[in-house]
Protein backbone atom coordinates (compact mmCIF):
# COMPACT_ATOMS: atom_id res chain seq x y z
CA UNK A 1 0.00 0.00 0.00
CA UNK A 2 1.35 3.37 -0.95
CA UNK A 3 0.06 6.92 -0.75
CA UNK A 4 1.11 9.65 -3.12
CA UNK A 5 1.07 13.44 -3.15
CA UNK A 6 1.87 15.65 -6.14
CA UNK A 7 2.37 19.38 -6.39
CA UNK A 8 2.62 21.03 -9.80
CA UNK A 9 3.90 24.33 -11.16
CA UNK A 10 6.17 25.18 -8.21
CA UNK A 11 8.18 28.27 -9.17
CA UNK A 12 11.54 26.67 -8.39
CA UNK A 13 13.94 24.74 -10.59
CA UNK A 14 13.77 20.98 -10.34
CA UNK A 15 17.50 20.69 -9.63
CA UNK A 16 17.16 22.85 -6.50
CA UNK A 17 14.20 20.79 -5.34
CA UNK A 18 16.08 17.54 -6.04
CA UNK A 19 18.78 18.54 -3.50
CA UNK A 20 16.18 18.55 -0.71
CA UNK A 21 14.46 15.40 -1.97
CA UNK A 22 17.76 13.49 -1.86
CA UNK A 23 18.05 14.31 1.85
CA UNK A 24 14.79 12.60 2.80
CA UNK A 25 14.48 9.72 0.31
CA UNK A 26 14.26 6.38 2.13
CA UNK A 27 13.88 7.94 5.60
CA UNK A 28 11.07 7.45 8.10
CA UNK A 29 8.40 10.15 8.02
CA UNK A 30 9.19 11.52 11.50
CA UNK A 31 12.89 11.71 10.67
CA UNK A 32 12.11 13.43 7.35
CA UNK A 33 10.02 16.10 9.09
CA UNK A 34 12.96 16.80 11.44
CA UNK A 35 15.41 17.04 8.53
CA UNK A 36 13.15 19.41 6.58
CA UNK A 37 12.60 21.64 9.61
CA UNK A 38 16.33 22.43 9.85
CA UNK A 39 17.20 22.49 6.15
CA UNK A 40 17.99 26.09 5.09
CA UNK A 41 16.56 25.80 1.56
CA UNK A 42 13.37 27.35 0.18
CA UNK A 43 12.43 24.00 -1.31
CA UNK A 44 12.29 22.47 2.19
CA UNK A 45 9.10 24.42 2.95
CA UNK A 46 7.35 23.15 -0.18
CA UNK A 47 8.53 19.56 0.33
CA UNK A 48 7.41 19.70 3.99
CA UNK A 49 3.87 20.63 2.95
CA UNK A 50 3.93 17.90 0.32
CA UNK A 51 5.07 15.31 2.88
CA UNK A 52 2.31 16.38 5.26
CA UNK A 53 -0.20 15.92 2.44
CA UNK A 54 1.13 12.45 1.56
CA UNK A 55 0.89 11.34 5.20
CA UNK A 56 -2.67 12.69 5.42
CA UNK A 57 -3.57 10.77 2.23
CA UNK A 58 -2.13 7.58 3.73
CA UNK A 59 -4.06 7.99 7.01
CA UNK A 60 -7.42 9.06 5.61
CA UNK A 61 -7.67 7.19 2.31
CA UNK A 62 -5.79 3.96 3.06
CA UNK A 63 -6.05 3.70 6.89
CA UNK A 64 -2.26 3.37 7.31
CA UNK A 65 -0.43 4.12 10.56
CA UNK A 66 1.62 7.34 10.30
CA UNK A 67 4.32 6.00 12.63
CA UNK A 68 5.13 3.09 10.28
CA UNK A 69 5.44 5.16 7.10
CA UNK A 70 8.64 5.83 5.19
CA UNK A 71 9.39 7.77 2.01
CA UNK A 72 9.82 5.27 -0.80
CA UNK A 73 9.99 7.51 -3.88
CA UNK A 74 10.65 11.18 -4.50
CA UNK A 75 11.26 12.91 -7.77
CA UNK A 76 10.87 16.29 -9.40
CA UNK A 77 10.27 16.85 -13.08
CA UNK A 78 10.73 20.06 -14.99
CA UNK A 79 7.58 22.06 -15.57
CA UNK A 80 6.99 24.89 -18.04
CA UNK A 81 9.57 27.66 -18.26
CA UNK A 82 8.59 31.33 -18.28
CA UNK A 83 10.81 33.28 -20.67
CA UNK A 84 11.55 36.89 -19.72
CA UNK A 85 14.03 39.53 -20.93
CA UNK A 86 16.33 41.78 -18.91
CA UNK A 87 17.29 45.01 -20.71
CA UNK A 88 20.99 45.83 -20.88
CA UNK A 89 23.20 48.59 -22.21
CA UNK A 90 23.21 49.74 -25.85
CA UNK A 91 19.79 48.28 -26.65
CA UNK A 92 20.68 44.72 -25.89
CA UNK A 93 18.53 42.27 -23.95
CA UNK A 94 19.44 39.08 -22.13
CA UNK A 95 17.03 36.22 -21.65
CA UNK A 96 15.95 35.01 -18.22
CA UNK A 97 14.43 31.55 -17.81
CA UNK A 98 12.11 31.27 -14.82
CA UNK A 99 11.84 27.55 -14.32
CA UNK A 100 9.11 25.59 -12.59
CA UNK A 101 8.81 21.99 -11.44
CA UNK A 102 6.37 19.20 -10.62
CA UNK A 103 7.21 17.32 -7.41
CA UNK A 104 5.97 13.82 -6.51
CA UNK A 105 6.36 12.10 -3.14
CA UNK A 106 5.30 8.51 -2.36
CA UNK A 107 5.09 7.03 1.14
CA UNK A 108 4.76 3.33 1.99
CA UNK A 109 4.19 1.37 5.16
CA UNK A 110 7.05 -0.71 6.58
CA UNK A 111 6.50 -4.46 6.59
Amino acid sequence: MEAKAIVKYVRMSSTKVEIVLNLIRGKAVNEAFAILKYTPKDAAVVVGKLLKSAVANAENNLDLDANNLYISETYSCQGPTLKRFQPHAQGRAFGIKKRSSHITLVVKEKE
